[in-house]
């Protein structure tokens, strides 16, 4: 069985320079280049890719998996609403399953406290009820950050499996083509990382031993393949985006399901199917000191909290929520602008940009920030913060002064 999954996400990318605005989200958020970069993605990636996929359902019924973050969908909805109607259009066909995943991709996960986590996966949830009519059976964590504690918490929502990286840190010996299980008995599917790094990151690399990387080569790779399920999880914007029309992305994407069609042992399916089809083979054991994650050479979570800045800007941003949790009342009708404006900061991605490694991670961080450098991003994402928390005392001592009055 070979399962395609796809990440569909884009931040709500905050303003270099605070705005002179009362209105929280234009204060802090570049609404211009938001819509800016959407609309290019969604002429280069979305549409192209939706419509595409379309058609190869129609032709050969082919199956694929999205995990589609709320702050995705909030932009689709805002800037680009053939969008969503094409990714509605996917969801009907009854050939796409939806994945579960946190409503602003937020690290929320690595929160102490799990309400916060379990609130931004409820929120996600709610919103997939809204737009698609759909309930995942399926949950992947923010950028597949896994561990023992985020299985359990899944398996208690009620969810039947999650995602997370297959890699020979938790497995050892063992093949990441298989299905397996958390200590809680929470089913757990593993990402084939090299056969999804083969197109996500190493389609238009030229120096590539194996370049170029066409749909019958890597039909024949499924196939060579030992193991009883192939799970491909890649960025979404792999179409188009990262790999431009020009180095033939969209042919081999085209292709592909006719190519596998030939091998008679291999199926393309969706998640929930696997579920249903396959026995677990073993326990995968992942404690929170060694939490893992499908980012960066490391495949831990350094790439959001591996340097002083992104750690000062995690712990300043959870003493902000505090702050605003024990204060819900005394804020009143400014509490869901506050505790929103909150959550969008609670994006990964804000932390994802201040990352300083070196080699090739730093010119993956690099080509999705929009700062010049890490350093710019952690100053404009601190300056941000202090801003945000001087602007809820500055009501909250409001609020207070009335009272004593």
């Amino acid at each position: 069985m070979i399962t395609f999954n796809f990440e569909v996400h884009q931040p709500h990318r905050l303003n270099k320079e605070i705005k002179a605005s009362e209105n929280l989200f234009d204060r802090y958020v570049d609404k211009k280049l938001n819509k800016e970069i959407f609309n290019r993605v969604a002429e280069k990636c979305y549409i192209p890719t939706n419509e595409l996929i379309l058609e190869l359902i129609d032709d050969y019924d082919f199956k694929v998996n999205y995990s589609i973050s709320g702050v995705f969908i909030e932009q689709a909805i805002e800037f680009n609403e053939y969008v969503l109607d094409l990714f509605k259009d996917l969801v009907d066909t009854g050939n796409v399953e939806l994945i579960a995943e946190t409503y602003h991709h937020s690290l929320t996960s690595l929160y102490e406290d799990e309400e916060e986590f379990i609130n931004d996966i409820e929120m996600h949830r709610e919103l997939y009820k809204d737009i698609f009519n759909y309930r995942a059976k399926v949950f992947r964590n923010t950028e597949l950050i896994y561990n023992n504690r985020i299985a359990k918490i899944a398996k208690d929502l009620g969810f039947e499996a999650i995602f997370t990286e297959g890699i020979e840190r938790i497995l050892g010996w063992r093949s990441p083509n298989y299905l397996y299980v958390s200590p809680d008995n929470m089913k757990v599917l593993l990402r084939n990382y090299r056969l999804s790094d083969d197109i996500g990151f190493r389609f238009s690399a030229r120096d590539w031993d194996q370049y170029p990387l066409t749909a019958d080569k890597y039909a024949i790779w499924l196939a060579a393949t030992p193991g009883e399920v192939i799970n491909i999880y890649i960025d979404y914007e792999t179409f188009g985006e990262h790999h431009w029309k020009e180095s033939g992305i969209f042919e081999f994407l085209r292709y592909l399901p006719y190519e596998i069609s030939k091998y008679e042992h291999l199926e393309v399916a969706n998640v929930s199917e696997v579920l249903e089809k396959l026995e677990p083979k073993g326990e995968i054991f992942v404690h929170e000191f060694s939490t893992i994650s499908w980012a960066d050479t490391e495949r831990d979570v350094s790439a959001w909290l591996g340097n002083r800045m992104q750690i000062i800007s995690f712990e300043k941003l959870k003493e902000i929520g505090k702050m605003i949790k024990e204060n819900k009342d005394k804020l009143g009708n400014k509490y869901y602008e506050i505790y929103k404006m909150y959550k969008i900061l609670e994006t990964s991605d804000n932390f994802y940009y201040q990352c300083t490694k070196g080699l090739s991670d730093m010119d993956v961080h690099n080509y999705f920030s929009h700062f010049n450098t890490p350093f710019d991003a952690y100053a404009c994402y601190l300056n941000i913060l202090y801003d945000f928390e001087y602007y809820i005392k500055q009501l909250l001592n409001k609020e207070n002064n009335l009272l004593i009055a």
